[in-house]
Protein backbone atom coordinates (compact mmCIF):
# COMPACT_ATOMS: atom_id res chain seq x y z
CA UNK A 1 0.00 0.00 0.00
CA UNK A 2 2.89 2.40 0.36
CA UNK A 3 4.89 1.74 -2.33
CA UNK A 4 1.26 2.88 -4.47
CA UNK A 5 0.73 5.86 -2.22
CA UNK A 6 4.27 6.85 -2.74
CA UNK A 7 3.41 6.57 -6.64
CA UNK A 8 0.69 8.50 -6.31
CA UNK A 9 2.59 11.68 -5.65
CA UNK A 10 4.40 11.60 -8.19
CA UNK A 11 1.49 12.61 -10.21
CA UNK A 12 -1.59 13.69 -8.34
CA UNK A 13 -3.26 14.94 -11.55
CA UNK A 14 -3.63 12.13 -13.98
CA UNK A 15 -7.08 9.89 -13.35
CA UNK A 16 -6.96 6.28 -14.26
CA UNK A 17 -7.68 5.18 -17.90
CA UNK A 18 -10.48 2.43 -18.71
CA UNK A 19 -12.27 2.12 -15.29
CA UNK A 20 -15.23 0.27 -15.30
CA UNK A 21 -18.15 2.22 -14.18
CA UNK A 22 -20.13 -0.87 -13.13
CA UNK A 23 -19.94 -0.89 -9.38
CA UNK A 24 -21.86 -3.46 -8.07
CA UNK A 25 -19.33 -5.54 -10.30
CA UNK A 26 -16.19 -3.39 -8.81
CA UNK A 27 -17.36 -3.79 -4.75
CA UNK A 28 -14.75 -6.64 -3.46
CA UNK A 29 -15.89 -7.93 0.30
CA UNK A 30 -18.91 -5.25 0.54
CA UNK A 31 -20.73 -6.70 -2.80
CA UNK A 32 -22.91 -8.96 -0.23
CA UNK A 33 -23.77 -5.52 2.10
CA UNK A 34 -25.45 -4.43 -1.51
CA UNK A 35 -29.07 -3.57 -1.45
CA UNK A 36 -31.76 -2.86 1.26
CA UNK A 37 -31.98 -5.04 4.25
CA UNK A 38 -33.71 -5.17 7.78
CA UNK A 39 -32.77 -6.49 10.79
CA UNK A 40 -35.01 -7.21 14.06
CA UNK A 41 -32.63 -8.73 16.57
CA UNK A 42 -30.53 -5.36 17.20
CA UNK A 43 -29.09 -4.84 20.96
CA UNK A 44 -27.50 -2.05 22.13
CA UNK A 45 -25.62 -1.02 25.34
CA UNK A 46 -25.81 2.52 26.26
CA UNK A 47 -24.74 4.37 29.44
CA UNK A 48 -27.00 5.73 31.34
CA UNK A 49 -26.86 7.60 35.22
CA UNK A 50 -28.19 4.31 36.73
CA UNK A 51 -25.66 1.97 34.60
CA UNK A 52 -25.38 0.45 31.12
CA UNK A 53 -28.76 -0.19 29.74
CA UNK A 54 -29.74 -2.70 27.31
CA UNK A 55 -31.93 -2.15 24.71
CA UNK A 56 -33.65 -3.92 21.74
CA UNK A 57 -33.92 -2.46 18.32
CA UNK A 58 -35.26 -2.85 14.81
CA UNK A 59 -33.79 -1.24 11.80
CA UNK A 60 -34.00 -0.47 7.50
CA UNK A 61 -30.85 -0.12 6.05
CA UNK A 62 -30.26 0.72 2.36
CA UNK A 63 -26.58 0.60 0.97
CA UNK A 64 -26.64 1.85 -2.83
CA UNK A 65 -23.87 1.93 -5.66
CA UNK A 66 -22.31 5.30 -6.36
CA UNK A 67 -20.55 5.75 -10.15
CA UNK A 68 -16.79 5.13 -9.53
CA UNK A 69 -14.57 8.26 -7.36
CA UNK A 70 -11.47 9.21 -8.13
CA UNK A 71 -9.05 11.28 -6.63
CA UNK A 72 -6.46 12.42 -9.02
CA UNK A 73 -5.14 8.61 -9.57
CA UNK A 74 -6.61 7.35 -6.96
CA UNK A 75 -9.95 5.11 -7.55
CA UNK A 76 -12.64 4.15 -4.99
CA UNK A 77 -16.19 2.17 -5.45
CA UNK A 78 -18.70 2.33 -2.87
CA UNK A 79 -22.10 2.25 -1.06
CA UNK A 80 -24.27 5.14 0.13
CA UNK A 81 -25.93 4.35 3.12
CA UNK A 82 -29.00 5.06 5.30
CA UNK A 83 -29.14 3.49 8.62
CA UNK A 84 -32.52 3.64 10.32
CA UNK A 85 -33.23 2.50 13.66
CA UNK A 86 -36.25 2.61 16.24
CA UNK A 87 -37.58 0.66 19.25
CA UNK A 88 -39.60 -2.02 18.78
CA UNK A 89 -43.35 -0.97 18.39
CA UNK A 90 -42.17 2.57 18.56
CA UNK A 91 -42.14 5.09 15.14
CA UNK A 92 -39.65 7.47 16.95
CA UNK A 93 -36.31 7.03 15.53
CA UNK A 94 -34.18 5.71 17.67
CA UNK A 95 -30.37 6.38 15.78
CA UNK A 96 -30.00 7.61 12.41
CA UNK A 97 -27.11 7.64 10.25
CA UNK A 98 -25.60 8.17 7.17
CA UNK A 99 -22.41 8.03 5.11
CA UNK A 100 -20.52 5.60 2.74
CA UNK A 101 -19.11 2.50 2.33
CA UNK A 102 -15.95 2.98 -0.15
CA UNK A 103 -13.60 -0.26 -1.48
CA UNK A 104 -10.16 0.94 -2.73
CA UNK A 105 -9.22 -2.37 -5.39
CA UNK A 106 -5.45 -1.29 -6.06
CA UNK A 107 -4.57 -1.26 -1.70
CA UNK A 108 -7.41 -3.38 -0.46
CA UNK A 109 -8.47 -0.52 2.00
CA UNK A 110 -12.28 -0.51 3.31
CA UNK A 111 -12.87 2.97 4.25
CA UNK A 112 -16.58 3.79 6.17
CA UNK A 113 -17.87 7.37 6.59
CA UNK A 114 -20.28 7.74 9.06
CA UNK A 115 -22.38 11.05 10.52
CA UNK A 116 -25.28 11.20 12.90
CA UNK A 117 -27.49 13.97 13.99
CA UNK A 118 -25.92 15.14 17.25
CA UNK A 119 -22.96 16.27 15.45
CA UNK A 120 -20.58 13.67 15.05
CA UNK A 121 -18.90 12.31 12.07
CA UNK A 122 -16.13 9.58 11.60
CA UNK A 123 -14.25 7.82 9.62
CA UNK A 124 -13.19 3.95 9.21
CA UNK A 125 -10.57 2.27 7.95
CA UNK A 126 -9.38 -1.64 7.72
CA UNK A 127 -8.16 -3.56 4.74
CA UNK A 128 -9.17 -7.55 3.74
CA UNK A 129 -9.12 -9.36 0.19
CA UNK A 130 -11.50 -9.14 -2.87
CA UNK A 131 -13.50 -12.38 -1.48
CA UNK A 132 -13.24 -11.29 2.33
CA UNK A 133 -16.18 -12.94 5.10
CA UNK A 134 -15.55 -10.71 7.59
CA UNK A 135 -13.41 -7.65 7.96
CA UNK A 136 -13.04 -5.03 10.62
CA UNK A 137 -12.50 -0.90 10.86
CA UNK A 138 -11.44 1.25 13.31
CA UNK A 139 -11.29 4.80 13.58
CA UNK A 140 -9.33 6.22 16.07
CA UNK A 141 -10.11 9.98 18.04
CA UNK A 142 -6.75 12.29 17.45
CA UNK A 143 -6.19 11.10 14.28
CA UNK A 144 -6.45 13.91 10.80
CA UNK A 145 -6.81 10.55 8.82
CA UNK A 146 -9.11 7.71 9.67
CA UNK A 147 -10.34 10.34 13.02
CA UNK A 148 -13.44 11.11 14.95
CA UNK A 149 -14.76 14.56 15.03
CA UNK A 150 -17.74 15.24 17.74
CA UNK A 151 -19.08 18.92 18.98
CA UNK A 152 -18.19 20.39 21.82
CA UNK A 153 -20.70 18.89 24.46
CA UNK A 154 -20.01 15.53 23.41
CA UNK A 155 -16.41 15.98 23.19
CA UNK A 156 -16.46 16.71 26.96
CA UNK A 157 -19.61 15.02 28.55
CA UNK A 158 -19.54 11.56 25.98
CA UNK A 159 -15.73 11.58 24.24
CA UNK A 160 -15.46 8.81 21.84
CA UNK A 161 -11.96 7.89 21.72
CA UNK A 162 -12.03 4.64 19.45
CA UNK A 163 -15.54 3.52 16.86
CA UNK A 164 -14.33 0.24 15.70
CA UNK A 165 -17.24 -2.04 13.61
CA UNK A 166 -16.37 -6.26 12.78
CA UNK A 167 -18.55 -7.59 9.52
CA UNK A 168 -19.55 -11.15 9.05
CA UNK A 169 -21.18 -12.20 5.83
CA UNK A 170 -23.37 -15.29 6.13
CA UNK A 171 -23.29 -18.11 3.90
CA UNK A 172 -26.97 -17.62 3.89
CA UNK A 173 -27.53 -14.62 2.53
CA UNK A 174 -27.81 -12.00 5.45
CA UNK A 175 -24.85 -10.31 7.25
CA UNK A 176 -24.18 -9.32 10.92
CA UNK A 177 -22.49 -6.23 12.61
CA UNK A 178 -20.94 -5.75 15.88
CA UNK A 179 -20.08 -2.28 17.17
CA UNK A 180 -18.03 -1.57 19.44
CA UNK A 181 -17.78 2.69 20.49
CA UNK A 182 -15.28 3.74 23.25
CA UNK A 183 -16.54 6.49 25.15
CA UNK A 184 -15.04 8.57 27.87
CA UNK A 185 -17.92 9.18 30.12
CA UNK A 186 -17.12 12.88 32.43
CA UNK A 187 -15.96 11.94 35.91
CA UNK A 188 -16.31 8.19 35.21
CA UNK A 189 -14.09 4.96 33.84
CA UNK A 190 -13.99 4.38 29.92
CA UNK A 191 -17.30 2.87 29.12
CA UNK A 192 -17.40 0.28 26.13
CA UNK A 193 -21.12 1.23 23.89
CA UNK A 194 -21.76 -1.69 21.57
CA UNK A 195 -23.77 -2.56 18.58
CA UNK A 196 -24.75 -5.29 16.68
CA UNK A 197 -27.47 -6.70 14.56
CA UNK A 198 -27.71 -8.99 11.89
CA UNK A 199 -29.64 -8.16 8.86
CA UNK A 200 -32.37 -9.90 6.02
CA UNK A 201 -32.36 -8.53 2.76
CA UNK A 202 -35.58 -7.24 1.64
CA UNK A 203 -34.94 -5.00 -1.54
CA UNK A 204 -32.00 -5.67 -4.53
CA UNK A 205 -29.53 -2.38 -5.05
CA UNK A 206 -30.03 -0.37 -7.79
CA UNK A 207 -26.99 0.13 -10.36
CA UNK A 208 -25.44 3.31 -10.15
CA UNK A 209 -26.18 5.77 -12.66
CA UNK A 210 -23.40 5.18 -15.38
CA UNK A 211 -23.93 1.75 -15.64
CA UNK A 212 -27.45 1.56 -15.96
CA UNK A 213 -29.01 1.27 -19.86
CA UNK A 214 -29.85 4.63 -21.42
CA UNK A 215 -32.35 5.23 -24.01
CA UNK A 216 -31.16 7.12 -26.95
CA UNK A 217 -32.73 10.53 -27.46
Amino acid sequence: MTELYNSYRKDIYTEPSGVDKDTLKNLGPLRPMAGIWRGSKGLDVNPKREGPETQAFVERLELQPIDPQTNGPQLLYGLRYHQHIVKPGEIETYHDQIGYWLWEPATGTIIQTLTIPRGQTAMAVGTAAPDAKEFELVATRGLTTYGICSNPFLEQAFRTDEYRIKITINDDGTWAYDETTTLMIKGEMPFAHTDKDTLIKIGEPTPNGVARPHEAS
